[in-house]
């Protein structure tokens, strides 16, 4: 079922950055208040980057218990381990490296010099069986109910590695897939689907930059999830699309929030 997005709208990309963070804190807290543990799925790029990196400086991370969360990625450039590209080693160094994560928790997509070599599409499907692994009878599904999943949109309207017309965005079956020819470098990544991206509870997407104004208007304008990827990303309970102003000013004005910081 899908939910209809709510906006937030905010004065520059870097009180973005924070506002989301401490959103994300208080999401996890509850999430482990209620059921012991949380399960986020992370984004790269520039916004999800600014997050993590946030959400380091923030005092109130401290409220989290990051012995109980598993983190999840939405896509992965399909590189060597370690690559300063990926979006991991990005998470490592913004956020991961600085709180007591639970190295078992944090579950990477295969790098290119993995155990299943450069073959992406074998990559791809380990993840799915990771997930899958991680998927409890509650879940009614081949991936767990993650608490809030997060995506960047791209100005082409692009999300995780789910990029317009390409056969990944067409994939109803699969969660995860390898992605052959992107647009945008590196060619080859791994990335999660349609089906497992609306398995979350709250999906978030992140857009900040008058480059991204045009993407945010047309998936928020009732685009088709081929042409516009962005506009098929919904979270069961919640979607919640988090802009700076430049970001949001193509938005028509029936789309925007009535009272935004």
């Amino acid at each position: 079922m899908s939910t209809a997005p709510q906006l937030v709208v905010h004065r520059d990309k870097e009180l973005m950055a924070q506002a989301a963070a401490a959103r994300l804190i208080t999401r996890i807290v509850d999430a482990q208040a209620s059921r012991g543990s949380a399960s986020v799925v992370l984004t790269g790029g520039r916004n999800g980057n600014g997050l993590l990196a946030a959400l380091a400086a923030a005092p109130a991370r401290d409220a989290v218990d990051w012995s109980r969360i598993d983190l999840w990625w939405g896509d992965e450039r399909f590189l060597p381990e370690g690559d300063p590209e990926r979006n991991v080693t990005q998470a490592r160094e913004a956020l991961l490296d600085s709180v007591p994560v639970d190295p078992k928790r944090v579950h990477a997509m295969p790098a290119s010099d993995g155990p299943h070599g450069g073959d992406v599409d074998a990559a791809a499907a380990a993840y799915a069986e990771e997930l899958a692994g991680a998927a409890g009878p509650e879940n009614h599904g081949p991936v767990p109910t993650f608490d809030v999943l997060m995506l960047g949109v791209g100005p082409d309207t692009h999300v995780a590695s789910l990029f317009p017309e390409l056969p990944a965005v067409r994939e109803t079956e699969r969660t995860v897939v390898g992605v052959h020819g992107a647009p945008k470098p590196p060619p080859t990544r791994v990335t999660l689907t349609l089906p497992a991206i609306r398995a979350a509870r709250e999906v978030w997407l992140l857009a900040a930059g008058e480059d991204k104004a045009q993407a945010a208007a047309i998936a928020l304008s009732g685009a088709g999830e081929i042409q516009a990827p962005a506009a098929g990303a919904y979270g069961r309970s919640r979607t919640l699309w988090l802009l700076d102003a430049a970001a949001a000013s193509e938005l028509p004005r029936s789309l925007y929030p009535p009272a935004s910081a």
